[in-house]
């Protein structure tokens, strides 16, 4: 079959990047043509709080038919990536949502595709809800939404979301795949790599930090679990809210010794030294759909501990591959973090989550998108 991807990826960065190029990779191993149509303006510099909207790293798929012809905010080229993808003669296109902002570049051209092509239609809803209210959100969504024929979900919460705006939508909940790395950094290397502890528990904090990621919560149950056990908290991200705001929390709760604040983006080569690091990995999360983060700590055999919000308890065996935190609050986080230490005495993690990760896999998806484009969902 001939596909069309439309969506980010490389040089382009982020999770949905990179997935977009793994699933570019596997369908082009299936036997099938892919054409990837990607942003050459993905978000306006007024919308982007990032340092670059680019990765300074290789690219981790090796994609490289990737066409920059999208530009989220010109119509124009709504009309030529279009015209693109119908002179392809695409058996399916399948696009990659994940906020409202561009519901109305995807609705367009998946419209027009329609019009000019016999592709099916399948959109990616990664997620629905922005974590952060955007005017217009729900009605620019069900705009955009109307023009699929498809969809794939992730979680319930989006599977939710997508009923309230299409309650007749043709779609598949599949698990977020998780990758399986070419190989796995040693911890003691990649602790001397990174500067880190070597003789004490490391959490891995990892991702943009915004207010509903709850990286002030974790700060103030390290605070806590201090207390009681030794650990080092890694914090690994760029910073949409003040650095000096959590820098100064950090001061009043007296745990200086024991974090380290790294407001960076880490490119693609650079992943596998930070989850290699860790002997686990925290979402304090407020809210959640769903979690790019959590498929990457499986991949590289991490725990998860994890506030159970939307779509996190769907991915985390409780005491198996992770442990739950109940409550959105710091004493939550702490008995869970102090929890996750009890059980590595008992558990082999590493156990837990290859088995889990079968359910996980990008062969599993795969075939679900291609009975999905075939008219089988």
């Amino acid at each position: 079959m001939r596909y069309v991807l439309v969506g980010p990826a490389y040089p382009l960065r982020g999770g949905i990047a990179r997935f977009n190029g793994r699933l570019y990779r596997l369908l082009r191993e299936s036997g099938h043509t892919v054409l990837a149509l990607n942003f050459r303006r993905q978000y306006p510099g007024l919308l982007f709080p990032g340092r670059t909207q680019e990765e300074t790293g290789p690219d981790s798929e090796g994609v490289v038919e990737a066409y920059r012809v999208l530009d989220s905010v010109n119509p124009l080229s709504w009309v030529r990536t279009a015209r693109m993808a119908a002179l392809f003669r695409p058996d399916a296109a399948v696009f990659h949502h994940w906020m409202p902002f561009f519901a109305p570049c995807y609705g367009a051209v998946s419209a027009l595709l329609r019009a000019w092509s016999h592709a099916r239609i399948v959109w990616i809803c990664h997620n629905l809800t922005p974590h952060e209210r955007q005017p217009a959100g729900s009605w620019l969504n069900r705009l955009g939404l109307s023009a699929a024929h498809a969809f794939v979900v992730m979680s319930e919460s989006v599977e939710s979301d997508l009923l309230r705006l299409r309650p007749n939508a043709q779609y598949r909940r599949l698990l977020h795949p998780t990758d399986q790395p070419a190989e796995i950094p040693d911890r003691a290397e990649a602790r001397r790599r990174l500067n880190l502890p070597g003789d004490v528990p490391v959490l891995l904090f990892f991702g943009y930090v915004r207010r509903y990621k709850g990286l002030d919560l974790l700060l103030a149950a390290l605070a806590r679990v201090l207390a009681h056990e030794n650990v080092f908290l890694l914090v690994a991200g760029e910073f949409y809210e003040p650095l000096s705001d959590y820098v100064r929390l950090v001061r009043e709760l007296g745990i200086q010794d024991a974090v380290e604040l790294r407001d960076l983006f880490v490119p693609n080569d650079e992943i596998p030294w930070y989850f290699a690091a860790c002997d686990a990995v925290v979402l304090p999360y407020r809210s959640a759909t769903q979690s790019g983060i959590v498929p990457l700590a499986y991949a590289y055999r991490r725990p998860v501990v994890t506030t159970a919000v939307g779509g996190l308890p769907e991915v985390v065996r409780d005491g198996r591959t992770g442990v739950l935190a109940p409550e959105v609050n710091a004493d939550s986080v702490a008995e869970a973090i102090l929890r996750f230490l009890e059980l590595t005495k008992q558990v082999d993690w590493s156990v837990e989550i290859e088995e889990f990760r079968k359910l996980m896999s990008w062969d599993r998806f795969v075939d679900a998108l291609e009975e999905l484009v075939g008219g089988k969902g």
